[in-house]
């Protein structure tokens, strides 16, 4: 199955892209990072459009912002995104919550730094999938820690490209 070269981005979730730079064609070719934000760690994910398909990187384990761009500023130099995804942390009744407004900043400074698009997209439940995934690889318990950040990462991500597709 191939990606829909007319996808309308907003369908998908909030499009954050303060300079109009988001072209669906450049951007259904490319690459993708996708960060699972957290106020202690956040999980990085990259994923290929025309694969449609996600894998954990990285989890950025630091709650300095300036220790976090720098790492993030690494990865977008190494993959090129032209699309960032974000994971929404909402309630499980689809409301906003206090790191939900947190999540959204962080996005916004994603897009404002490295004028690339950011795309939100509704997260939940994507840690216990995560957690159900690495149960399922052997890893159990304390030992999940430090991939449950990138896994639930690999999940939104995986996500995001499953409803390209179907759309």
């Amino acid at each position: 199955m191939s990606l829909d070269s007319h996808i309308n981005p907003t369908g998908h979730g909030q499009l954050i892209d303060n300079e109009n730079v988001y072209d669906a064609k450049i951007v259904l070719a490319s690459t993708a990072l996708c960060f699972d934000f957290g106020e202690q760690r956040i999980g990085v994910a990259v994923g290929e459009h025309l694969l449609a398909s996600a894998n954990p990187l990285t989890t950025i384990d630091n709650e300095s912002n300036e220790v976090r761009f720098e790492i993030i500023t690494k990865l977008v130099k190494e993959w090129q995104p032209k699309l960032l995804i974000v994971g929404l942390p909402l309630s499980l009744d689809g409301a906003e919550t206090a790191i939900t407004q947190l999540c959204k900043k962080f996005a916004r400074r994603l897009n404002g730094r490295f004028n690339i698009p950011v795309m939100m997209i509704d997260e939940r439940y994507s840690s216990v999938e995560a957690s159900d995934m690495l149960n399922q690889t052997g890893v159990k318990g304390r030992a999940q820690k430090a991939m449950l950040d990138q896994v639930a990462a690999q999940t939104i991500l995986q996500s995001y490209f499953d409803s390209c597709r179907f759309s």
